[in-house]
Formats: structure tokens, C-alpha cells, sequence
């Protein structure tokens, strides 16, 4: 039978919108040296500052390139989209990146993230940005990202406020970019695929 011809309709009802379980979002990897550079450096800022926040870690040092938003697992499709959208940037050379300063991100009560930051050295990071952006707006996969972008690398979070201070420049060579899986609540990033960068 058709609905409505005899069988009693069911009302339509919203399922549960399932919990966001996962962020996706592009990057830049600091390389070994400059990973053991960081980790001094926070172990120095701690100490100055009183911090009492731990460390990001390793293997969750990044700079944020674009995010693609967060989902209630991995969605497959525009993990595939956003692949191929970008996949021709894997032509320009490769990036160097440098940052001089460091200060707290927000002056939230609470919970602030304290960031690497630069100016001059972070040029080519926000030009590959620009690129990147506009990949995916032709893709039809995002809206061109946030209108005023600052690369940062987070350090780690802590209650105490750091004002902006100069430090000795953290400087590498970004080889590659890559797309990362963050689980959310869990403290974990995966890389779900890579692009070297020529040059």
C-alpha cells in the first residue's frame, strides 16, 4: 500500500544529533629540532611565568592552516573532497616558517592558550593560507577561512596570562602539509594524509 491509503502514518521525529567526535583541519608539522627547541622553551616559560599547564607535546604541535569544522566521526566524503581540492598546492616550494614572540591568545578567565607568534617569518605561512583557502572555496568545500588569519603554534594552556614577549626565533622548513584528524576530549591527533611541498 502507498502511505495514506490505509496504513497509519508514523510521525516524523528528529533523531538525536549524535556528539561531535572528531575536528578536521589542515597544518604545518614543525620539524625534530624545532620540536626540541619548543619543548625548552616552554620548560623556560614555566619556570619565568609560574605555569602550571602542561606541554601540547609532539605530536600535537601544529599551525592550524584552515579548519574544516567538527563532525560526529570522519566524514569520508569530505575527507576525500578536501583531498582532492588541495592537491595541486603540493606544487609550491616549500615554506619557512619563524617565530619570535610568545603570549597568551586570549584573556579568557581561564584555560588560555599561550602561542607562538610571528610577523616577518610567517609571510610565506599566510600566503600558502590564501592558497589553500581559495582551493577549497573553488572545490565548493569551504568559505575561504577566518578574514583575518594569524599562524600561532600552541604551546599549552594555562590560568596565568603571559604577556606578548619577544624570544629567540623557532625557525623550520615546512616540507610537506598535511590534513589531521583531532579526537576530541581525547588529547590525540592523527594525520589522515600528507602533500610534500616542492622547492
Amino acid at each position: 500500500m502507498t502511505p495514506g491509503h490505509g496504513v497509519p502514518q508514523q510521525r516524523s521525529e528528529a533523531a538525536p544529533q549524535r556528539p561531535n567526535t572528531d575536528r578536521l583541519f589542515f597544518a604545518l608539522l614543525p620539524d625534530a629540532p624545532a620540536i626540541a627547541r619548543i619543548e625548552r622553551l616552554i620548560e623556560d616559560l614555566r619556570h619565568d611565568h609560574g605555569l602550571k599547564g602542561r606541554s601540547l607535546g609532539a605530536s600535537r604541535f601544529h599551525v592550524t592552516l584552515l579548519h574544516l569544522g567538527a563532525f560526529p566521526g570522519v566524514p569520508q566524503v569530505l575527507v576525500d573532497a578536501a583531498c582532492a581540492a588541495v592537491q595541486a598546492l603540493a606544487v609550491i616550494p616549500a615554506l619557512q616558517l619563524g617565530f619570535d614572540c610568545v603570549g597568551s591568545f586570549s584573556r579568557r578567565p581561564s584555560n588560555m592558550p599561550l602561542v607562538l607568534l610571528g610577523e616577518d617569518g610567517l609571510i610565506a605561512a599566510k600566503a600558502f593560507q590564501q592558497a589553500l583557502c581559495k582551493a577549497m572555496v573553488r572545490a565548493g568545500e569551504a568559505d575561504g577561512g577566518a578574514a583575518h588569519y594569524t599562524p600561532h603554534l600552541t604551546l599549552l594552556y594555562d590560568d596565568t596570562h603571559v604577556a606578548r614577549r619577544a624570544v629567540d626565533p623557532i625557525t623550520w622548513t615546512a616540507n610537506e602539509f598535511v590534513l589531521v584528524r583531532s579526537l576530541l576530549g581525547q588529547g590525540r591527533h592523527e594525520v589522515l594524509a600528507r602533500w610534500s611541498l616542492h622547492g
